[in-house]
């Protein structure tokens, strides 16, 4: 059982961000904070080495500290922030430029998918719906949560903590 929610967390969590993000054009902090305590919870039970485990604190604060200029700017918001640092601490160093990478593409599409429906009108019955409106109101933002969650989906799987569980 164990393994299952070891296996499962991470995913889950982004799965939530995304829906989460989309729904309400919000990131629960309880999905970060619940992802870091995930991340010990899983070093300890994996047995990760104790300097492994600064090594990822070391590469979340870097990616938070960054994820702080970016948010000064405005180019993200909060939510994205804390989610991006949090998902570097469970990468750590090693697939965190993939995770970049696959999240700039994740999110150069997901943009130009809502810029372009939101050039398209929204039907009536659609308009409805508060988070479809939302969403495709020219003046909200994009939620780029489903582009993090998306990439970290995709390169969770080779990381040093998901072999890790796989392999204990």
């Amino acid at each position: 059982m164990l393994d299952f929610v070891a296996l499962a967390l991470f995913p889950g969590l982004m799965l939530f961000a995304a829906v989460s993000d989309i729904m309400t054009m919000t990131i629960p902090n309880r999905v970060s904070l619940i992802l870091v305590a995930g991340f010990f919870v899983m070093a300890f039970w994996t047995g990760m080495a104790p300097a492994a485990v600064g090594w990822h604190v070391l590469a979340g604060v870097c990616v938070l500290a960054l994820c702080f200029v970016l948010f000064n700017f405005g180019w993200v918001g909060g939510g994205d922030a804390k989610l991006a640092a949090a998902t570097a601490l469970w990468f750590g160093f090693g697939p965190l430029a993939d995770y970049g990478v696959v999240t700039a593409i994740f999110g150069g599409l997901l943009t130009m998918l809502i810029v372009g429906l939101r050039q398209i009108e929204l039907p009536e019955a659609l308009r409805a719906r508060a988070w479809l409106a939302r969403l495709h109101d020219k003046a909200s933002g994009i939620p780029y949560g489903v582009a993090l969650a998306g990439a970290g989906l995709v390169v969770y799987p080779h990381t040093a903590v998901w072999l890790a569980a796989v392999a204990h």
